[in-house]
């Protein structure tokens, strides 16, 4: 069994109190929504025409990295239209007649979340094509040879699809997408503003210094910087007077071993892997996975990211290579590779 990871940027989805936390802390507003500054100026923009045309927002294609606030920012379009929205999974959605039964539920102007999109089937981008060029649902009724076919008209509605891998996307669906937008990695200081506004919604103060200190650690990315003002808060509470401070925080992060780069003991043991079976020879992915004992997609989507992002990694046609940065950051002096 995988051992949970505390800058894990994935939704801990078991976790069904971490969950409501997350929906207490995202932002509704543009206002309220720290970073992604370029991606808000565009969006915005968009809103105001199609508000001022009376028309449903474009259909929005948002990808990259994990728990930089996908699911967020499609909540803050539905927030800024004055309208409902509707999440779902593409792999909840099994069957054709279960995106029928959720398209023929809504109402003119309301937001349809898709989150990991890519996972949709094709049967059901088959009959998602249509719905989001045309507005029309085409169902069959009936079976055999007294089977036909029947197109209900739907409401004017807008998809807004979430996917970390856009490659998976085929070409059609991704072209039915009138606005596509990748969220970038945030700055330290959004990351501390973003810390001390989650800290003021849960009620638990932290100095200034503290926010600053946990926005080093956080991998660039909101979910984790929430998850990590947890455990510190849990920490401050019991082995403290709530209060979270700078002594509190390196110490609840020292008992997490979160280094002041944010690399937990599954980072360093990747890194260590790697330098010590292949030094600075190029390793395959799949090579990398048999190492550390992860499934291939879990090195691709939740190592590779921010260790590619702080150049602890690069890519070469050959495979993966630890760099400089990465030896002197586990205190190992750079070397040929073991033959």
């Amino acid at each position: 069994m995988a051992i949970e990871r505390i800058i894990d940027t994935s939704a801990h989805n078991n976790d069904t109190e971490e969950q409501q936390v997350e929906v207490t802390l995202r932002p509704g507003s543009f206002d309220e929504y720290i970073g992604q500054d370029r991606l808000k100026s565009n969006l915005r923009l968009s809103i105001d025409a199609a508000r001022k045309r009376g028309e449903p927002i474009d259909h929005v294609l948002l990808y990259g990295p994990p728990g930089l606030g996908k699911t967020t920012m499609a909540t803050v379009i539905a927030n800024e239209m004055r309208t409902n929205i509707r999440i779902t999974a593409g792999s909840a959605i099994e069957r054709a007649g279960d995106l029928a039964s959720i398209l023929t539920n809504l109402t003119d102007g309301d937001v349809l979340f898709i989150d990991e999109i890519h996972r949709l089937g094709r049967a059901v981008e088959e009959v998602l094509y249509s719905a989001m060029e045309d507005f029309k649902l085409d169902i069959m009724i009936g079976k055999g040879p007294a089977a036909r076919s029947v197109r209900l008209d739907l409401p004017k509605f807008t998809v807004i699809g979430a996917t970390t891998r856009t490659g998976a996307l085929t070409a059609p669906l991704r072209d039915r997408f009138g606005i596509i937008h990748r969220l970038e990695f945030y700055t330290p200081s959004e990351i501390s503003r973003i810390i001390e506004r989650a800290s003021n919604i849960l009620d638990s103060k932290i100095d200034h210094q503290a926010a600053e200190m946990l926005s080093t650690r956080a991998r660039l990315t909101p979910r984790i910087a929430n998850r990590l003002l947890k455990r510190v808060r849990d920490y401050a509470d019991v082995n403290g007077d709530g209060i979270i401070d700078m002594a509190t925080t390196e110490a609840a992060l020292n008992l997490l071993e979160v280094d002041e780069l944010g690399l937990d003991p599954g980072d360093r043991n990747l890194i260590n892997r790697i330098i010590d079976n292949y030094g600075d020879n190029p390793v395959g992915l799949n090579t990398i996975a048999a190492l550390t004992g992860d499934e291939a997609t879990t090195i691709e989507e939740f190592y590779e990211p921010y260790l590619l992002q702080i150049g602890f990694i690069e890519r070469t046609p050959r495979g993966r290579r630890v760099t400089a940065k990465a030896y002197k950051h586990v205190g190992k002096t750079q070397s040929v590779a073991k033959n």
